[in-house]
């Protein structure tokens, strides 16, 4: 049996929240300090209608966020990620592999009337010290 535990930090990434509007709900900023790998899980509640895509940015400097277009910094797709109103109470995840030290993931809405809940966690593993505390 391996520990996984202690190789990983879990945090909040987006806060769970009702989407009711076409936006961009942007999530926490996430540093990498520490450790060499990152995942978004992204868990959806009920959704009535819309279309609920993520949106991943990174900065150099934990101000200035730019959207991250190169599909080789992802792991996954943002199309598999993306939730419709039909994906009431999943979880998708989206994985980053870029090298800037700060990232967010932010939901982008559209096509929304009454909308859904959505919430996001992020695990940070690969940890340059362990365990993890």
């Amino acid at each position: 049996m391996f520990d996984l535990k202690n190789e990983i930090k879990v945090d909040k990434a987006l806060s769970i929240g009702a989407i009711s509007t076409n936006t961009t709900t942007a999530g926490d900023a996430i540093t990498f300090n520490g450790f060499g790998s990152l995942t978004f899980v992204i868990q959806s509640g009920s959704l009535t209608d819309g279309t609920y895509t993520p949106k991943i940015t990174d900065s150099e400097d934990g101000t200035t966020y730019v959207e991250v277009t190169d599909a080789t910094k992802l792991l996954g797709t943002i199309a598999n990620a993306t939730f419709v109103a039909t994906d009431d109470n999943k979880i998708k995840t989206l994985g980053y592999i870029g090298n800037k030290p700060y990232v967010k993931l932010s939901i982008v809405s559209t096509s929304v009337t009454s909308g859904g809940t959505l919430g996001a966690t992020v695990i940070k593993g690969h940890p340059t010290s362990s365990p993890v505390a």
